[in-house]
């Protein structure tokens, strides 16, 4: 949404300028297509996405997960009872995270709705590989009037998914299966019985593992629901597809939680904050964002053929992100070049100090994609109280639900 031009002519009263752009964003927007199309496309892509999520599920739950970078779609071409013996596994998985998935967003879809804002059904993102899914978004289709409307529906998602995400992670922890569910999988283990956390991953490869980041709400979870007997160790919680998927819930919950621009997370912070406030925020942290995400991909013991081939893709894409995040273009030479001397100095003087550099693609898609600031509401007045209250309730929540690298290769 573009700001409010300060030089446009002051003649027209609000309800005028709200009327006048009305009639130009229904003359100039393209026609809908027709609602059997429309249902049909939503369906579709929930079909789909179920399909990549499930097929993510079988590759997740046997380990698979380094050898085959994209889905085993060659089950489906099996007879039908071997595919679905096969796919059931990958449904325990599937089914649980694109609930969490499906409420989220049907929770800001009521909530526009109440509102009066027109918003489109959830359009399923499928993904052949990794998740499965890259999630799923509605498409607001009027404009926002208030900064309490923007807080409602943008809280309303993640708050009802986490809810979802919550009792998934109780039922996989209290309905953990007996050990020799995991023997099946692993026989190498069965001779060390339910010790063999104690003796079986000594002197691994490295790179030879992977394992899930474990938010703190994850752990106390764990440590309050789960019997300590039956809990598997970190390197086997891929083989618990609920587990799984409850853990992957919370990492979207908490994604869709970061304060920055347009995110979930960036409309409850514009709510509390108001517009000024609120750039701030989004800005210090997208900034600490870059910079743990590119933290020790350069130090001074870098090897001169690696910065020969990737120093300068790498001032590149510090440009183009933090461009968006400062006004001009001296300001984010600067501070590209300020974050680039930080992660050298501190990777080099803490070389146990490792970023994340999947998050740069994310980065990218925040500063060219979603943008790092928030657009301003006509409607500027504060938050109720209890309005607040949930608010940073839900940036507890936030904290609680992150884990820096979601995936860790060991």
């Amino acid at each position: 949404m573009p700001f409010p031009d300060a030089a446009g002519p002051p003649t027209f009263t609000a309800a005028e300028a709200q009327a006048d752009a009305r009639l130009v964003f229904r003359r100039y927007e393209r026609p809908p297509w027709p609602r059997p199309a429309r249902y049909g496309l939503h369906l579709l892509l929930f079909v789909v996405t179920l399909l990549t999520t499930t097929l993510a599920g079988v590759t997740l739950v046997n380990n698979r997960f380094l050898a085959d970078y994209f889905l085993p779609f060659e089950l489906l071409m099996q007879p039908l009872a071997q595919v679905w013996a096969a796919l059931k596994p990958g449904l325990w998985y599937a089914v649980p995270f694109l609930a969490v998935l499906t409420v989220h967003e049907f929770g800001h879809y009521f909530t526009a709705r109440y509102n009066r804002i027109g918003a489109t059904l959830p359009y399923f993102i499928p993904l052949p590989l990794g998740f499965g899914t890259f999630g799923a978004v509605i498409r607001i289709k009027d404009q926002i009037h208030s900064r309490r409307e923007f807080f409602d529906v943008g809280l309303a998602g993640p708050l009802a998914g986490f809810v979802v995400a919550v009792g998934v992670l109780w039922y996989g922890l209290t309905h953990l299966p007996p050990l020799e569910y995991l023997f099946q999988i692993h026989p190498e283990l069965r001779q060390f019985g339910a010790e063999y956390g104690r003796y079986a991953y000594q002197n691994l490869p490295a790179g030879s593992v992977v394992t899930l980041g474990q938010p703190l709400l994850f752990q106390a979870m764990a440590a309050w629901l789960a019997d300590p007997a039956l809990l598997p160790h970190p390197y086997e919680l891929l083989h618990y597809p609920v587990l799984v998927a409850g853990v992957f819930s919370l990492f979207f919950t908490a994604l869709n939680l970061l304060p920055i621009g347009q995110l979930d997370g960036g409309h409850i912070v514009y709510g509390l904050l108001g517009p000024r406030r609120a750039a701030r925020v989004s800005v210090l942290l997208f900034v600490a964002f870059i910079f743990y995400a590119g933290l020790g991909l350069f130090t001074l013991s870098t090897s001169t053929d690696d910065w020969l081939t990737w120093g300068l893709p790498y001032a590149l894409y510090l440009w183009v992100v933090l461009r968006r995040a400062v006004p001009t273009a001296r300001r984010a030479l600067l501070l590209g070049a300020s974050v680039w001397l930080g992660q050298i100095a501190l990777a080099s003087g803490f070389p146990g100090l490792q970023g994340n550099p999947g998050w740069l693609l994310f980065g990218l898609l925040l500063a060219r994609a979603t943008g790092i600031f928030h657009p301003p509401a006509p409607n500027e007045r504060p938050l109720s109280a209890g309005r607040k209250v949930l608010g940073w309730l839900m940036l507890l929540i936030f904290v609680l639900c992150f884990a820096p690298s979601p995936i860790i290769i060991q």
